[in-house]
């Protein structure tokens, strides 16, 4: 009993990693193991090596294949050396020159989709065009957002329910998800976000789990 109970944890988080959820179903696009289990890798993984300039974007899919064995990238939108057509075609050799899968891109400091400010929130919704533009080109099926805000929980949920929903509607049209992270905030609740996720009630708009980052009774990660 013990034994199995052990495989299951085991299983259970290895399953975890790089699974985002849309409508509740996982999303394609992951890699399996010799467990069976689909993996990838997070570029956020290697942010000290990256920070320090040992190593760049260009070189993330590379070494997820080559030193990891890993052939699922999420990318994060700070470490990209720009959007343009030259630098993504690139960034595509590089993948595709190593068996490698691009699968999606954590997108931050992009604006607060949840602002309460109506202007402020549609232009934060407008600078994450570029990133399900490029994520397209890439051949990723997401992006990963943050539902931010600064104001009550009601009001927050409801500012972020517009963005998300804008948002998804010209993923809609790319073909790229929209998932958002419990990345602190009211995102951190469970119950808060679930409850924007069902309210914006369109198929590409859903979450990717951290499963530590939730709060827990006293409002507290």
């Amino acid at each position: 009993m013990k034994s199995n109970r052990r495989q299951f944890i085991k299983k259970s988080a290895l399953a975890a990693a790089g699974i985002g959820m849309v409508s509740g179903y996982p999303v394609k696009g992951l890699f399996r193991d010799e467990t069976g289990f689909k993996i990838s890798l997070a570029e956020w993984s290697l942010h000290r090596a990256i920070f320090a300039g040992t190593i760049s974007n260009l070189d993330f899919p590379v070494m997820a294949a080559r030193d990891f064995g890993i052939f699922g990238v999420e990318y994060v939108s700070s470490f990209f050396e720009g959007t343009g057509s030259q630098y993504l075609a690139e960034l595509n050799q590089k993948a595709k020159d190593n068996a490698v899968e691009n699968v999606l891109i954590m997108i931050d400091n992009e604006g607060n989709l949840g602002d309460l400010y109506k202007p402020s929130r549609i232009q934060a919704v407008e600078r994450h065009y570029r990133w399900i533009d490029a994520a397209h080109t890439l051949g990723c099926h997401s992006i990963r957002v943050n539902a931010r805000g600064e104001g009550s929980e009601t009001e927050v949920a409801d500012a972020a329910v517009d963005g998300l929903g804008r948002l998804s509607e010209y993923g809609e049209q790319a073909g790229i998800n929209v998932i958002v992270e419990n990345h602190g905030g009211y995102s951190s609740d469970g119950k808060w976000i679930s409850g924007v996720i069902s309210r914006v009630g369109k198929k590409n708009c859903g979450t990717l789990p951290d499963f530590g980052n939730f709060w827990i009774g006293d409002g507290k990660e």
